[in-house]
């Protein structure tokens, strides 16, 4: 596998922030105007709180930068595709709140979609969590933390927008274990501490897994999915542009346990929420049966 090539990048910190601004949200984008104009346009529509919107610029060929540029927002440039962990830690140095929030630049947040995490950053008395929103999707993808398929569209061309909100008014949804895809939020503490997203992970396969991992050893144990706060994901993918790495492999090496286990058996990815039940990790026969298959991966 050919080696990701660390790309420069330009840093371009925008005016203050106004008081009260509650997350700085960082959004990669590659020559994606179109909808990233879309994600940002439902932020500022859907909102409940003001936050700082932070963009990296892939390329942006397509015009993305001079667009930005017009809007006065914080953004990170680089010439080439940074990857999704180079292009988080580099917006992340722009943040000026103290709540990182990861957004994709297809996703629609839906109303209130703010106020349920903010609510539930409001109850904790440490800040050693991470929290997700709930993803509406158009078609199933194996993600058990999704809600699919309901299909409102896959574009800003097609989007049913009024039936996406109709839907969402009505729904009653659980909250559910393993905290880990966007969107995704965490205290910039923590982010800090352990040195944001993994850059050996670029382009970015398995760099979430690996993110957990990283928070559950700096002792995070509040893995929570609020089924609550919803974003509608037109699943408008870049991934097959780039040569992706080989993320399973790399986490089996580094963690000595694969992915799958740390998601179904540590975090209880796509569980329903007990508050009565504690994660922990349960060195019993398939923990150990995970470290055998982690070795055989790692080969």
């Amino acid at each position: 596998m050919t080696a990701f090539n660390k790309p420069n990048i330009t840093f371009n910190p925008a005016a203050e922030i106004v008081n009260d601004t509650k997350f700085s949200i960082v959004i990669p984008s590659w020559n994606n105007l179109e909808m990233l104009q879309f994600c940002i346009d439902a932020i500022n529509k859907n909102s409940t709180y003001k936050h700082q919107i932070i963009v990296h610029v892939n390329e942006g060929t397509d015009g993305t930068k001079e667009w930005i540029e017009t809007q006065n927002l914080d953004y990170t440039y680089s010439t080439e595709n940074a990857g999704v962990c180079y292009a988080i830690n580099a917006m992340a140095s722009l943040a000026k709140t103290n709540y990182i929030l990861f957004l994709n630049d297809d996703m629609y947040v839906c109303p209130n979609w703010d106020e349920v995490l903010w609510s539930e950053v409001q109850k904790q008395t440490t800040n050693l969590w991470y929290f997700s929103g709930t993803m509406i999707e158009p078609n199933y993808s194996g993600n058990k933390c999704a809600l699919a398929p309901f299909n409102f569209g896959n574009s800003p061309q097609n989007f049913k927008e009024k039936e996406l909100l109709i839907f969402t008014s009505k729904l009653k949804n659980n909250d559910w274990f393993g905290a880990s895809w966007p969107p995704s939020l965490v205290h910039k503490t923590i982010f800090d501490k352990v040195n944001g997203y993994s850059e050996e992970f670029s382009p970015g396969m398995y760099s979430d897994p690996d993110f957990s991992m990283k928070l559950w050893n700096a002792g995070v144990r509040n893995f929570k999915g609020l089924g609550g706060s919803l974003v509608y994901h037109f699943q408008s993918k870049s991934t097959g542009r780039v040569q992706k790495n080989d993320g399973r492999k790399q986490f089996a090496q580094k963690w000595k346990i694969p992915s799958s286990y740390f998601y179904k058996n540590v975090i209880l990815l796509g569980q329903k929420f007990d508050e009565n039940i504690k994660l922990k990790t349960n060195k019993n026969i398939f923990y150990w049966g995970a470290k055998l298959r982690a070795w055989w991966i790692a080969k």
